[in-house]
């Protein structure tokens, strides 16, 4: 893995024409060159105040006269390159058009029916300042050194946060995945640090803000890395001892080995792994923040992650075209556990459990057949129509633990569980399903928040006809249609009732299109939403770093 931008924070009320210099409580201004300056531009060369400043009216004009040559207008995620004027102590001068706030698609499902008319316009969306520090990063290419006056056109309401995310966006973009590269470029958008200094209004309210979201960036890239690791390097035994790492920052990590998941009868998630010569395993995870957790006073909040370190299909075996990827259906496995070292490394005040399903679905001879019948933890039964359509039946032992033991206060799974959801919503929302309308407004809020976005799909009883079973108390698979909602149907039944949502990330988890926050084939997707979940819901607004 790499990651190594390096962000600090100035005032930036001590921009005065000259190359700013940090305050007494940040480190020495980046020595290395070439130099960049940063600034921000609206829609008609619209500047903010610190800005114009800064630049003087010779600059301004020089920005102007390059922009004509490059047509540049300042809209939205565009850039101009320019060597610095004189007067800016600066190589560079990298003008970037910065976001307003934009008008949103309706969120109903009906936006094109009669009814349409009658819906007020939507809310602006608020600016995506993560998206625009990822987009700066990329102008600026690794290695280099900058100073961003962050002084958009448009002002933030909420300006320590939004440079926050800015540097947020910075470290995610940040990001690679190139441990089993012995020969890397030499050219510096491949090596070394990046060093930015952000100019703000109030340096220590940044910092304050930047040191939550710096916990949640190391809890991406984490999920990031599990995700991106091969198969033969990441299976189930190696995935939970990565899991104990996270015992050094005060998570409490237990894992269960086949002989403790045989004795809590969790046939459906080891019928998986039986044909494979990686052993499964369970990993329970418990971050106690909350007050009165280690009385056992507090109700926790419950995540679950379906950890299938390798899928071939089993019996039912996938086609050989793009079958590398499977690697990656452990991916709400791996989310789970950047959450919970997200939790742990910025001392959320609540009390959290992750736990993962892990197995690795082989074809061997040991390994369970199409027609098989299995008895999962809950002690309902299951005929196996489909050995690839595992991964509910990994689920369906965990989530039934984790609401027989935690009693939480919700429970959301995460799942690369099919590949129906890439036929209905592709690869820019995850898939929501929930029995608590509550809970699923959180989570559409937290996604909207975080870029990480959900689309709710229903659940009804017509659809759970569809996985009734001749032979026992259900099927694994409800047929063609209709895949994902019969997956969530499934997996409903072994919630006991409990305030769920499970989110089926298999269009936004793994093989990711390239964003401004990421440019990996692993986007950590999840982490960031869940983490917004419980920090705007879950903690006490008293308690909150």
């Amino acid at each position: 893995m790499s990651q190594s931008v390096k962000i600090e924070f100035i005032a930036l009320a001590s921009l005065t024409g000259a190359r700013p210099q940090p305050d007494a409580k940040t480190a020495a201004q980046p020595a290395k060159g070439p130099q960049s300056l940063v600034v921000f531009s609206g829609p008609d060369f619209k500047f903010g105040d610190a800005t114009l400043k800064l630049l003087g009216a010779d600059g301004e004009a020089l920005i102007r006269k390059a922009a004509v040559v490059s047509r540049f207008k300042g809209k939205a995620s565009t850039a101009l390159d320019i060597i610095a004027p004189a007067g800016i102590a600066a190589d560079r001068l990298l003008v970037i058009g910065a976001p307003g706030p934009q008008a949103e698609a309706s969120e109903r499902n009906d936006a094109d029916s009669p009814e349409a008319a009658k819906i007020k316009p939507a809310a602006p969306a608020p600016v995506d300042y993560a998206n625009l520090g990822g987009f700066v990063l990329g102008k600026l290419g690794r290695g280099g050194a900058a100073t961003i006056v962050f002084d958009p056109p448009d002002a933030p309401a909420d300006p320590a946060a939004a440079a926050a995310e800015f540097a947020l966006g910075a470290q995610l973009r940040d990001y690679r995945f190139d441990r089993y590269k012995t020969k890397k470029k030499d050219d510096s958008d491949d090596n070394g640090s990046s060093e930015l200094v952000l100019a703000v209004a109030d340096p220590a309210a940044a910092r304050g803000e930047a040191r939550r979201r710096a916990a949640v960036a190391e809890g991406v890239l984490t999920a990031r890395t599990l995700v991106n690791e091969p198969a033969n390097v990441l299976y189930p035994e190696e995935f939970a001892s990565r899991a104990r790492e996270l015992e050094k920052i005060g998570v409490e990590v237990e894992i269960l080995d086949e002989p403790a998941l045989k004795a809590l009868r969790m046939g459906a998630l080891l019928g998986v792994g039986q044909g494979s010569a990686r052993q499964s395993r369970v990993v329970v995870m418990r971050w106690r923040g909350g007050k009165g957790s280690y009385k056992g006073k507090a109700q926790p909040v419950a995540f679950v992650g379906k950890g299938v370190t390798f899928d071939t299909g089993g019996i039912s075996i996938k086609p050989a075209g793009g079958m590398e990827d499977m690697k990656g259906d452990m991916a709400g496995a791996a989310c789970v556990v950047g959450l919970m070292q997200a939790l742990a490394a910025r001392k959320a005040k609540v009390d959290a459990v992750g736990v993962v399903g892990l197995v690795e679905n082989m074809p061997g001879p040991e390994a369970q057949r199409p027609g098989d019948i299995v008895t999962s933890m809950s002690g309902q039964t299951i005929e196996v129509i489909n050995t690839d359509a595992e991964g509910r039946l990994v689920l369906a032992d965990v989530l039934w633990y984790v609401q027989d033991r935690f009693k939480p206060k919700f429970i959301v799974d995460l799942a690369t569980l099919t590949g129906a959801v890439l036929v209905a919503l592709g690869q820019d929302h995850a898939g929501l399903f929930t029995n608590d309308d509550d809970l699923g407004e959180k989570l559409l809020a937290a996604g909207k928040a975080t870029g990480e976005k959900l689309w709710r799909l229903p659940l009804a009883p017509a659809y759970d006809k569809l996985i009734d079973s001749k032979f026992a108390d259900m099927k694994n698979t409800g047929g063609r249609h209709a895949g994902s909602i019969t997956a969530a149907q499934f997996l409903q039944r072994f919630v006991n009732g409990a305030p769920w949502a499970h989110l089926d990330i298999a269009g936004t988890g793994m093989s990711s299109p390239a964003s401004d926050v990421n440019q990996g084939w692993a986007s950590g997707f999840g982490v960031r939403l869940l983490d917004r979940l419980v920090f705007d819901n879950y903690e006490a607004k008293a308690d909150k770093a």
